[in-house]
């Protein structure tokens, strides 16, 4: 296995994560390219699809294949293809359109649908955070 530690996502524009400096690694199996990394956000987040530990749940980092419960396609999952580039895309992309529809942090996700003043606070928060450690 080997680690890319030194990640810096910066908060897309035009979202409430815009500004922030968030510090992540990928972590890749031996068998890679034929499972995907594991992503993880170094800097504390408050989102539907990062877990609490910072692990980020995206279709392209699953494994490939035929999702077992029916919810992804096989072509949503990792395949080969994929490149540091394409997940730091897409992970940039999931942060400015959360998927509630499949949460790894349920209480993020309850405060995007149900109180999303409270949800934008959170964020702002951690924005806020991310932008005293990194200066």
């Amino acid at each position: 296995m080997f680690n890319i530690k030194d990640i810096l996502v910066m908060g897309p524009p035009d979202t409430i994560f815009e500004g922030g400096y968030f510090k992540a690694e990928l972590i890749f199996p031996i068998d890679y390219p034929n499972n995907p990394p594991t992503m993880k956000f170094l800097s504390d987040m408050w989102h539907p699809n990062i877990y609490a530990d910072g692990k980020v749940c995206i279709s392209i980092l699953h494994p490939p294949g035929e999702d077992e419960w029916g919810y992804e396609k096989a072509s949503e999952r990792w395949l080969p293809i994929h490149t540091v580039e394409t997940i730091l895309i897409s992970v940039i992309s999931m942060l400015a359109s959360p998927n509630c529809e499949s949460p790894a942090n349920i209480d993020a996700s309850v405060d995007f649908k149900d109180d999303y003043k409270l949800f934008k606070k959170k964020v702002m928060r951690t924005v806020r955070k991310s932008q005293e450690q990194f200066f």
